[in-house]
């Protein structure tokens, strides 16, 4: 792909657009960089850039006259039914992701590994890495994680492994990415906001596999009736994983809680007890982890050690301390009410539970009736704060306190709380309304805590 003189159009500023500005440059764009943000609001982001030349920066404002535009290149977060981006496709101007903008360019094929699903995308991510790294594996962990996969473009060869976890919001913008293995893990109600319907999210998340042939894999959640459905699109090699039902092939829980793997062989990787990581999720997550390696001639034995040692994901259900007996937990990953539903069902104990933020119009309703089993009170915050509360009103919560921060929402949770009791981070909602990031949620959670007497 030689882009050697080419007039390229960035929109979106963020960390891939920044990873995916530095790689352009080098390899002689002319590039145009938009975002929507005023120049004052992207300083410590322009500051990042200000060392390359003939570079272009419109801001504020999306470009008018987009005629002798040669490529597009979006960032995940604008969503591509903008007027200006309609304009684009209009024009038949190509317009790709930075995923799909670094698998072109990783000319040494690297083994690539696709990880999508509403929840649980980055503890598998992370686990297959880990999986990958113990075998002694080159191996990159990358995507919707934190890692643009564009860095690795320079450094990869053809045994390298990328792990890539990958948001619905970066498949939109793919065309010609073609893992070797993909992976869809569950769909539940999320991000409505972008997608407006469930139909249109599975079709986003789906295209995962739209690229792979016979000689590739595809792992399936056989629970999930959504991701059974798309079972007659599938051009790979289809795997099942099932912690319900015994399959005739795949990888699934016996009725002793062993994980068996059936494929050309019946495998007992090992019990359920056995993992590191607690709830039914991770045991699914768990399960997809270990079919991935498995089928890309991982040895057994370090499936089986990583799946027994590894350690929580930070910002999933991650310990911060216990104080006076009560424990404290950031889940602040939990974007969505599905993902909180996971987190509250892993503690036996009576919850507190800090939930709200940004309005993806996700419903509560299921969620409130799950949490309303152990969790004794509601502290919320953010958008969606009297959203849940009036719910949680209707599914009968009785100790419900809304805050401005959170500050206040670890101190009033940590006044209320007895000992042997669980202070919940699972936020249900995305971030952004008050945080760049849901890491940056989880650190100030995590601040708060620490500061705690």
């Amino acid at each position: 792909m030689n882009l050697n003189g080419k007039k390229v159009l960035l929109v979106g500023l963020a960390k891939t657009g920044i990873s995916t500005i530095k790689h352009l440059n080098k390899l002689g764009a002319n590039i145009i960089v938009n975002d929507i943000k005023e120049k004052e609001k992207l300083e410590d982001i322009l500051n990042e850039l200000k060392d390359l030349n003939n570079i272009e920066y419109i801001l504020g404002y999306h470009p008018e006259n987009i005629d002798d535009i040669e490529l597009v290149v979006v960032s995940p977060g604008v969503p591509l039914d903008l007027p200006f981006i309609l304009k684009i496709k209009e024009k038949n101007i190509e317009l790709i992701g930075e995923v799909e903008l670094a698998y072109r360019l990783s000319t040494n094929n690297p083994v690539f590994i696709g990880i999508t699903g509403t929840n649980g995308k980055t503890t598998t991510t992370s686990l297959v890495g880990e999986i990958f790294k113990a075998n002694s594996n080159d191996t990159y962990i990358v995507g919707n994680i934190g890692n643009p996969v564009i860095d690795t473009v320079e450094v990869t060869t053809k045994d390298s492994v990328l792990v890539t976890e990958l948001s619905s919001f970066q498949l939109e913008s793919i065309d010609t990415f073609k893992p070797r293995v993909s992976a869809i893990l569950n769909f539940t109600e999320d991000h409505l906001n972008r997608h407006h319907t469930m139909e249109n999210y599975i079709e986003a998340k789906a295209r995962v596999f739209k690229n792979q042939d016979s000689e590739d894999f595809c792992i399936l959640n056989y629970d999930d009736e959504n991701v059974r459905a798309l079972e007659e699109k599938v051009k790979a090699k289809k795997i099942f994983f099932s912690r319900t039902k015994e399959l005739k092939e795949g990888i699934f829980l016996d009725k002793n809680n062993n994980i068996v793997i059936r494929l050309d062989k019946e495998i007992v990787l090992l019990n359920k007890d056995e993992l590191s990581l607690p709830g039914n999720h991770n045991l699914e997550n768990c399960m997809a982890a270990a079919m991935i390696a498995y089928v890309l001639k991982v040895d057994i034995e370090v499936i089986r050690e990583v799946l027994k040692t590894f350690k929580a994901v930070e910002h999933r259900q991650e310990y911060v301390k216990t104080l006076n007996g009560v424990i404290f937990v950031n889940d602040s990953k939990a974007t969505n009410p599905d993902s909180s539903i996971k987190a509250v069902q892993s503690y036996k104990d009576p919850i507190i539970l800090i939930a709200g933020g940004m309005d993806k119009k996700s419903t509560f309703d299921e969620f409130l009736e799950v949490a309303k089993e152990n969790v004794k009170a509601l502290v919320l915050l953010g958008e969606t704060a009297n959203l849940i509360k009036e719910c949680a009103i209707k599914k009968g919560f009785k100790e419900i306190y809304l805050v401005k921060d959170m500050e206040e929402a670890v101190n009033t949770s940590y006044k209320i709380a007895k000992e042997k009791d669980v202070v919940l981070l699972s936020p249900a909602c995305a971030s952004w309304d008050m945080y760049k990031s849901f890491e940056v949620r989880g650190n100030d959670f995590k601040d708060n805590v620490n500061k705690l007497k």
